[in-house]
């Protein structure tokens, strides 16, 4: 399974400048050879000018992410790299439609192993009852500096149909929940946003 590339990008302000650079991310051919890749844009908890890319490594794609990192309409750009765990699935696609949760979870690395499990558990029955899908669940390969030498920070991104059916999902009395309520326990902090996939 390859890995995957992520930036956070802070683009230049305006709709003009975001719509140039998903032009510039369409064309750059991240999707090469069946490869996933996605940018994402603020909807709830990112700064209106903040993006995220996403793209799964491979051959001359790797050029083309580090190259649209350097596009006039990026201001700055923090780019991760990121090992998938147990998601994204061989045949998973980045979705049209709906919204996209990205979510920073930080565990104590001797319970990394049991949040994988944890999750992989108690997704079958929550995407069965609610219009929702995890993509991937990453594991960050390399710590961001000042991190805790027992953490580990993970990515979860997950597509809803809406965020009213991110709402529901909450609802504490579904099964799915029961297991995740113990992924919670160990999980030392998270952190949140919504955005919409506009390109590829």
């Amino acid at each position: 399974m390859a890995d995957f590339d992520y930036a956070m990008l802070t683009l230049a302000r305006g709709a003009p400048a975001r719509q140039a650079f998903a032009d510039r991310v369409r064309a750059a051919g991240l999707t090469g050879r069946g490869r996933r890749a996605g940018l994402f844009v603020a909807q709830l908890g990112w700064p209106a000018a903040e993006a995220a890319l996403l793209a799964e490594r491979g051959g001359d794609e790797d050029n083309a992410f580090r190259a649209l990192l350097d596009a006039p309409e990026v201001v700055s750009s923090i780019s991760h790299a990121l090992k998938p765990t147990v998601r994204p699935l061989p045949d998973a696609v980045l979705a049209p439609g709906g919204i996209y949760v990205h979510r920073w979870l930080e565990v104590n690395r001797s319970l990394v192993a049991e949040f994988i499990d944890l999750s992989a558990r108690a997704w079958p029955g929550f995407e069965a009852q609610f219009d929702a899908r995890i993509f991937g669940l990453f594991e960050l390969t390399s710590e961001w500096e000042g991190s805790p030498v027992d953490s580990r920070h993970l990515l979860l991104v997950t597509r809803y149909a809406s965020h009213g059916v991110w709402e529901e999902s909450r609802d504490p009395t579904a099964e799915a929940m029961q297991t995740f309520a113990r992924r919670a326990q160990i999980t030392l902090s998270t952190r949140a946003a919504s955005a919409l996939l506009i390109a590829p």
